[in-house]
C-alpha cells in the first residue's frame, strides 16, 4: 500500500539586489535556525539544500533576486504546524521587511508518492502550472487544497 505525501515550493523576491544585500542580513542570520526547525519539525521529510545546507545559492529563474524553498512533508497538517505554529511563523509576519510582494502564486504543493524527491525543475513547473491554470489536484496552494489520491 503507496501513500502520499505532500510537497512544496515557495519563492521570494528579495527587497535587496541579492541575498548578500545588508537589508537581508538579519533574514540570512535566521536561516539555519529556521531550517533546523523544519528539520526537526513533525512530519518534515527532506529538503532542497545545496553545499551550504540552504537553497539561497540555487537560482532556477536566472533571477538574484528570487530565492527558493522546495521541501516535503507527511502532510498538508504537519507543513502547516511548522509554517504557522513554530519560530517560522514570526518571520512570515516579517516577511515585508525583506520580500517584495511577488506576482500571483509565489507558494504552490502538489502530492508526490511517498519516496519520491522532487527536482528543483518539477517544484518551477508545478508554481508555474498553478499560476497559469489556477488551483487544481495537480498543482494548489493553501487556499485551496485538495486531497492525497487514493490509495488503491
Amino acid at each position: 500500500m503507496s501513500h502520499y505525501f505532500i510537497a512544496e515550493i515557495n519563492i521570494a523576491k528579495m527587497k535587496g539586489v541579492d541575498i548578500n544585500d545588508p537589508i537581508m542580513k538579519e533574514f540570512v542570520e535566521n536561516l539555519d535556525a529556521l531550517n533546523q526547525i523544519a528539520e526537526k519539525s513533525e512530519g518534515f521529510v527532506w529538503r532542497l539544500k545545496d553545499e551550504n545546507n540552504n537553497a539561497t545559492s540555487l537560482n532556477p529563474y536566472n533571477d538574484e533576486t528570487i530565492i527558493i524553498n522546495v521541501s516535503v512533508w507527511k502532510s498538508i497538517e504537519t507543513l502547516e504546524n511548522f509554517m504557522y505554529r513554530t519560530f517560522h511563523s514570526d518571520f512570515l509576519k516579517r516577511r515585508k521587511e525583506w520580500f517584495l510582494t511577488y506576482g500571483s502564486a509565489h507558494t504552490a504543493m502538489w502530492w508526490i508518492p511517498e519516496g519520491h524527491i522532487p527536482t528543483m525543475q518539477e517544484a518551477v513547473d508545478k508554481l508555474s502550472f498553478l499560476q497559469t491554470n489556477g488551483p487544481s489536484p495537480n498543482s494548489f496552494d493553501f487556499r485551496h487544497k485538495f486531497p492525497a489520491p487514493s490509495v488503491s
